[in-house]
């Protein structure tokens, strides 16, 4: 698959924090978001060089903060404020980043090979279901299988977060979906040369 299948594409990055569960937490926890704050700052940064008239940024919370055509330097912001963990409700800021998509394509207003949404997240939703059918509900809106990618990037080691991610990188066909359309990685396992082969994977899954 070629690089220039990114091209000509919108890209949306949500930061889905949630707060730690006690008795999962890894020693360190606390202090992994800081710790992987550069390494999500490059992805971001390659987002932008796919999409150089801004990348749409969602922060999950209890109030979902939406930026359009923003930058990593909202990221930047993002850390330096050091916004508190929450209880993200992830199927739903998903959700409002898949509707933003499939109201542009309607309107004519999506770029002519589509989107990648990346969400980097920590914990295992509690809404793990909800969030698995969202997207199973969206592939069967989808023309091409290339047209929409899902990358879901684990920050931390959180064991329950990783299972989850497994169950929707094998799972989503099996639960009908119309395409695979999600891929997941552990984002320390990214490095600066591996961020173009990330978001390819996302596509070719």
């Amino acid at each position: 698959m070629s690089e220039a299948l990114l091209k000509d594409r919108d890209y949306t990055v949500i930061i889905a924090r949630m707060a730690s569960t006690p008795l999962l937490a890894t020693p360190g926890s606390e202090t992994r978001w800081i710790k992987a704050q550069d390494s999500i700052i490059a992805l971001a940064k390659k987002c932008e060089e796919f999409d150089p008239d801004g990348i749409t940024i969602y922060i999950a919370g209890k109030v979902v903060e939406k930026y359009d055509r923003a930058t990593a330097e909202h990221l930047v912001e993002f850390f330096q404020a050091n916004h508190p963990p929450t209880n993200t409700n992830l199927a739903g800021v998903l959700q409002t980043a898949l509707d933003d998509y499939f109201q542009r394509k309607t309107a004519g207003k999506t770029k002519p090979n589509g989107e990648i949404i990346v969400v980097l997240l920590d914990s295992e939703p509690g809404d793990r279901m909800a969030v698995m059918k969202a997207i199973i509900k969206a592939t069967k809106q989808l023309d091409r299988d290339d047209e929409l990618g899902i990358g879901f990037a684990q920050v931390g080691d959180n064991i329950m977060a990783r299972g989850f991610l497994n169950a929707l990188d094998d799972d989503l066909q099996v639960g009908g979906a119309k395409f695979d359309i999600v891929d997941t990685k552990i984002l320390e396992q990214l490095d600066e040369s591996s961020l173009t082969d990330f978001l390819l994977d996302i596509l070719r899954d």
